[in-house]
């Protein structure tokens, strides 16, 4: 796939599996974005129309004493 060229059909189904399965690993949108090519916005569409729960922002924001 080249960067910046439109995904449509099976192609497009097979990247938002694998992005779906990095996310769902505990994977960033940006990292996974950063490590496809693709911007954080088409990451962050494809996660969403596949029924995909966002996770809260911030991370693990709980302190250890």
């Amino acid at each position: 796939m080249s960067k910046g060229k439109r995904i449509t059909g099976a192609v497009r189904d097979q990247l938002t599996d694998e992005l779906a399965k990095a996310y769902k690993s505990g994977r960033s949108i940006r990292a996974i974005a950063e490590d496809t090519g693709r911007s954080y916005g088409l990451v962050h569409r494809l996660l969403t129309e596949a029924g995909i729960t966002m996770r809260s922002r911030g991370g693990n924001m709980r302190r250890t004493v």
